[in-house]
């Protein structure tokens, strides 16, 4: 095996077991406070959501190239081949969501904060979570194509018409076709890119307002306003992480789809730039929740000063 496919394997198997692990984290994190009795929000439930399909995501894509990167090239059949690529795709777009669903859920939050939007506030906040549940549905039926057209390689089979992604196939007879199912895969992103730049811009405008009253308002109301500030600038950065990573992510797949034979070393780099986010993300999450924060000092305290002795502490 040469170094090179043994130092990409290396990579995806660290952003693989770094990001399960991360993401299992976070998610353990959620369910142990829900199970202490606590009212989950409404972003939380995006964020599970968002969890999910990160973990999603990092098994059917980070574990077969990890595989592949090893030398192991065909370790997949059919089936095997059509429900990596197909969940990974549920994943990854269930994620692209999550993301923006969360960035309008901020923006109405903190633009519809007077008491007689609060009907309305309530309704668009129920329809934004429920929203999140029609994205899994959206994206199941796109993804579906795939047990369509990918397939895994058969013996001394020639690859002419199928496009390589290193141990499985995509079956690519009908330019035409292929292209509608890539504008298909592109339509939903776009909106939900959409919307996030739109979210994104509008909470920028408002804490650049609530920045210039902050001097001016009592100081009973600062501590609220700080607390809400502080979430929409942690939904700003993760928006804009997202973003960073996905558009980096695009334009490998950009070029990836533009070339017939594209290289192996554009498809490495292609998926491990799909594993930037997922990997990131629940660490971004845990290092601004406050709650996350607390969980893990009392948990090391714990671990330092056991119960027996709390009386010589007190």
């Amino acid at each position: 095996m040469a170094i090179s496919e043994l130092a990409v394997g290396f990579i995806f198997l660290s952003q693989t077991v770094i990001g399960v692990v991360g993401n299992f984290s976070f998610l353990y994190h959620y369910l142990f406070f829900y199970l202490l009795g606590s009212r989950l929000r409404s972003t939380d439930v995006i964020l599970i959501h968002l969890t999910v399909a990160n973990i999603l995501t990092l098994l059917c894509k980070g574990v077969p190239q990890t595989i592949s990167a090893f030398g192991s090239k065909d370790f997949l059949n059919d089936i095997g081949c059509k429900l990596v690529f197909s969940f990974h795709r549920v994943g990854r777009g269930v994620g692209v969501g999550s993301t923006s669903f969360l960035s309008v859920f901020q923006a109405t939050s903190i633009g519809l904060r007077n008491s007689r939007y609060s009907d309305l506030k309530l309704k668009t906040h129920k329809c934004i979570c429920y929203s999140v549940y029609l994205s899994w549905i959206l994206h199941f039926l796109i993804s579906s194509v795939n047990f369509i057209h990918m397939r895994a390689k058969y013996r001394n089979e020639s690859t002419t018409n199928l496009k390589s992604f290193l141990y499985c196939y995509w079956d690519c007879r009908d330019k035409t076709r292929d292209t509608l199912y890539a504008a298909l895969l592109s339509i939903p992103d776009i909106i939900f890119l959409g919307l996030m730049v739109w979210a994104s811009s509008y909470m920028v405008l408002i804490l650049y307002r609530h920045k210039q009253k902050m001097q001016q308002m009592p100081r009973n109301k600062v501590s609220s306003k700080s607390s809400e500030s502080r979430a929409t600038k942690t939904i700003l950065l993760l928006v804009s992480t997202f973003v960073s990573f996905y558009t980096f992510s695009s334009l490998c797949q950009l070029f990836g789809a533009l070339l017939y034979k594209p290289s192996w070393s554009l498809v490495n780099v292609t998926a491990m730039a799909s594993l930037l986010f997922p990997v990131v993300c629940p660490f971004l999450l845990m290092s601004r929740d406050s709650r996350v924060s607390s969980f893990c000092l009392l948990s090391a305290r714990n671990r330092v000063f056991p119960r027996g002795s709390d009386d010589e502490l007190n």
